[in-house]
């Protein structure tokens, strides 16, 4: 069944996807600027970074 959305409703919810949108740019720059201190910090290495990312990733149901 396909409900159409009246305008306002359209509106809305392109708002809404933009707002994600722009949550989601301001989550990705903190994440990459804390990779990026821990890094050159040498706290963590790239190579460790790489592989908690495959462990995570295969941890995660699909």
């Amino acid at each position: 069944m396909s409900k159409t959305l009246s305008p306002l409703d359209e509106v809305d919810m392109i708002a809404k996807l933009a707002d994600l949108k722009q949550e989601h740019y301001k989550n990705t720059l903190l994440i990459n600027s804390i990779m990026e201190l821990l890094l050159e910090k040498n706290i963590l290495s790239y190579d460790e970074v790489l592989l908690k990312m495959k462990q995570i990733d295969t941890d995660i149901p699909q």
